[in-house]
């Protein structure tokens, strides 16, 4: 549940959230062997669907050979976030910042 809790927070982050806010409900469910030790696990993370006070977010893990093996939701609580003067607006691809400051190492 980690990486859930990791990965659907980032997706949050994606749509310019600054702060991604508290969790308010999340789970994983396992629906295939994952793997051994050192195989490769991948994972994708969505927005669902976002609003004024709740964010949904899926993550999706894929083992080696490329099946679903677990998937996680993650509904997080945003409304205290929305706004923070740190927002950012990314182009439509999300490769560039159009609002906002960007971070710079």
């Amino acid at each position: 549940m980690s990486l859930t809790d990791t990965l659907g927070s980032l997706a949050v982050a994606t749509k310019g959230q600054y702060m991604t806010g508290v969790s308010v409900d999340i789970g994983t469910s396992f629906v295939k062997p994952g793997g051994k030790v050192g195989d490769l696990l991948t994972a994708k993370a969505s927005i669902v669907g976002i609003g004024k006070s709740l964010a949904y977010t899926r993550v999706d893990f894929y083992n080696s050979h490329g099946q679903l093996a677990a998937y996680g939701h993650h509904t997080k609580y945003i409304g205290k976030s929305v706004g923070h003067k740190h927002d950012v607006k990314f182009s439509e691809d999300g490769e560039t910042v159009v609002e906002g400051e960007d971070v710079h190492e």
